[in-house]
């Protein structure tokens, strides 16, 4: 049986509700209106961005912040 590896960019394990099989990014996309998501989502990835070469895997850092980028583009084209 293969083991699980843990995904800190597409499925981080603290982000996940304790209690619940929802990540927090789908209460706060629940909780805010069309907009407020999408500058959040923006914001977010600035944060990532900022943040690059500050800590020591850089690459995680770029791939956050491409996937909140992914989830604007997804909000944009609805």
């Amino acid at each position: 049986m293969k083991e699980q590896t843990h995904d800190a960019v597409n499925s981080p394990k603290h982000y996940k509700l304790r209690g619940l099989d929802v990540e927090s990014v789908d209460v706060i996309k629940a909780t805010l209106t069309p907009e407020e998501f999408k500058g959040w989502l923006k914001g977010n990835a600035m944060k990532y961005l900022f943040r690059l070469g500050k800590k020591d895997d850089e690459a995680q850092d770029a791939k956050k912040a491409m996937k909140y980028l992914e989830w604007l583009v997804k909000e944009l084209m609805q």
